[in-house]
């Protein structure tokens, strides 16, 4: 039954299109301080991009939030309104693994906004090495995956790295076996990174038993390289096979449905200073302990002293031949907390090796 005093279709379109224009009116009006924002910041010599601020921003915004738009959809609406404002000060150049369609790209986006200049990269190396250089500002690079756990060449390049952690994203990584033709006959060769290889193990064995498996160095790399051969297939994201004119041959592939994988924003701590606490901290570091008995559990003493939740432990070999190893650790808190502080300065002295990574802010849901 319809109630005859509901505006009309006609009604409501029109109350949206004026909503619209004060919208962008009181857009304008943010854009304008925004540039006086960064007037003051030039005059002063301080950094555009403070992403402790920035989530600070969105962190205030979803607790004023009263719907009926929901809290999930608050961030990405005004990281792109922030990623706007920023580009009337001065383009963002971030670096990640490519070519166009990769997951890091899509990362990219979504911690920083569209309104960046893009500064895609053949390997994780050349992502370190390309923001290192200043050649861009920030890159974002894959450290974890929830199926495979630690991207290995990543964790290794944070030994030696002078950037610094200054952020985090995390995405659902949802996998498609991408063709020329839209039929799984006639495939010789599935191309992907190794971590989607691996994340897809079960159904490669399954549905291509015999194929070969072929690294690529990235997961849109296979999908360029499947668009000019059609005895190959590439596991890839939709957004690559749109962007290299494929078929989603078989969607969804990853073996593990709730597939996802947390990338960093890494940056030169001499262009861009650390973040200060947010209220919603980690802290990472690596570090490396004398080959004895009882020293991993002396590493986890401080911890405990000083009240410090530890959200990550991974181990990963030195190299040495001594059968050592360097122990990745993600911590609750930021260095400014006085308890976080003390203890990693406990920690310090119980280490061979100690190098803090990064204090940044995190999502909270």
């Amino acid at each position: 039954m319809t109630n005859a005093n509901a505006p009309s279709l006609a009604t409501l379109r029109e109350r949206i299109d004026a909503t619209d224009a004060e919208l962008l009116a009181l857009l304008n009006r943010r854009a304008a301080l925004a540039q006086e924002v960064g007037e003051l910041k030039k005059r002063e010599g301080s950094v555009v991009f403070r992403p402790e601020r920035e989530a600070q921003v969105i962190d205030n915004l979803k607790r004023r939030n009263a719907g009926p738009l929901k809290a999930d959809n608050i961030a990405p609406i005004w990281r792109e309104i922030m990623s706007a404002c920023r580009a009337l000060e001065t383009p963002t150049r971030v670096a990640y693994l490519g070519p166009a369609g990769t997951f890091s790209e899509e990362a990219a986006l979504g911690f920083f906004g569209s309104s960046i200049v893009r500064v895609p990269c053949a390997s994780f190396d050349e992502v370190f090495n390309t923001t290192a250089a200043g050649a861009a500002d920030f890159g974002v690079v894959a450290v974890e995956n929830s199926t495979e756990g630690g991207v290995a060449r990543t964790l290794d390049l944070f030994l030696h790295t002078p950037l610094s952690i200054i952020g985090e994203t995390s995405l659902f990584v949802r996998h498609n076996l991408l063709r020329k033709d839209n039929s799984l006959a006639g495939i010789r060769t599935v191309l992907a990174h190794p971590q989607a290889l691996a994340q897809c193990h079960e159904w490669l064995g399954t549905h291509l038993p015999g194929v070969e498996r072929r690294p690529a160095a990235s997961n849109a790399e296979g999908a360029r390289l499947a668009a000019e051969d059609p005895s190959i297939a590439a596991i890839a994201s939709a957004r690559a096979g749109s962007e290299y004119g494929l078929h989603v041959v078989a969607p969804a592939i990853q073996d593990d449905p709730h597939n996802r994988t947390r990338f960093a924003i890494v940056t030169d701590p001499r262009r861009h200073p650390a973040p200060a606490a947010s209220g919603h901290d980690c802290t990472s570091l690596v570090v490396s302990v004398p080959n004895q008995p009882g020293a991993v559990h002396d590493l986890l003493v401080p911890l405990k002293t000083h009240g410090v939740s530890m959200t990550r432990f991974e181990s990963r070999p030195a190299r040495s031949g001594q059968w050592e190893y360097y122990f990745y650790i993600d911590l609750d808190g930021h260095p400014d907390q006085p308890n976080v502080a003390a203890a990693l300065t406990a920690l310090r002295e119980a280490c061979a090796f100690f190098k803090v990574l990064g204090a940044y802010p995190v999502d909270v849901h």
